[in-house]
């Protein structure tokens, strides 16, 4: 079950979820005295992160770390923990890792595991972008891994992808939280901006999850998910 949410710009969508993330986070504190929070790459959410991080919160309480990341250096260009340390550097979370910082020529799924195990889980908020070919976290389609990662009764949190093509932009092997563990989180975000992405979205219902890996986001039967989509 998803929840679409349509606003008129970008700027409205961050002045609206930023404080619904707040807030789950706030709970997460109160209830549990920690919070964690998994957070998509990309380019797209930058600017709801740092409306985010202008938020009252105790942040050292709360535990940051990327639904999925390249296996880079952590002082890597292409890393997705890197640019979200960036966007939070006002305030002082704790950031965790898919990746450690200096990893090994071939990805490791015990070093994931292990660097993941430090997060508190399941996650009180995920937010998640969607590519236009339908790929969220860095379950893209055809990849070979694909079916472990989009397994909702997967008992895998992540997962090592080789994306088929590799990207032009960013030719590296990921390490990515599956469907089974983003669908755990307490409050789920799907996170969309223009036409083309709204098209694509549409199209999912009902594809092929191989083919459009989004689908299998929209008929998950965890915590209902909302979708904040602008122009």
């Amino acid at each position: 079950m998803a929840d679409f949410i349509e606003h008129p710009d970008f700027d409205t969508l961050c002045n609206v979820l930023a404080p619904r993330l707040a807030q789950a986070l706030r709970n997460a504190v109160a209830e549990r005295s920690a919070a964690s929070m998994a957070l998509a790459g990309g380019s797209t959410p930058f600017p709801l992160y740092r409306r985010l991080a202008s938020e009252a919160l105790d942040w050292p309480r709360v535990t940051l770390l990327p639904g999925d990341e390249r296996w880079v250096a952590a002082d890597h260009d292409a890393c997705n923990l890197r640019a979200i340390r960036a966007a939070f550097d006002d305030v002082d979370p704790r950031f965790g890792k898919l990746v450690p910082d200096t990893p090994g020529p071939e990805p490791s799924l015990e070093t994931a595991r292990r660097t993941l195990a430090e997060t508190p889980a399941p996650f009180d908020a995920c937010v998640l972008g969607m590519g236009a070919d339908g790929h969220f976290a860095s379950l893209f389609p055809a990849a070979p891994e694909l079916d472990v990662g989009l397994d909702p009764a997967g008992s895998e949190a992540l997962v090592i992808v080789t994306p088929d093509p590799m990207p032009e932009d960013a030719p590296f092997e990921r390490v990515s939280l599956t469907l089974s563990a983003i669908a755990a989180s307490r409050y789920l975000v799907l996170v969309l901006r223009g036409r083309r992405k709204r098209e694509v979205l549409e199209s999912a219902r009902g594809a092929d999850p191989r083919d459009c890996p989004v689908a299998a986001l929209l008929a998950h039967n965890g915590p209902p998910l909302e979708i904040h989509w602008s122009p």
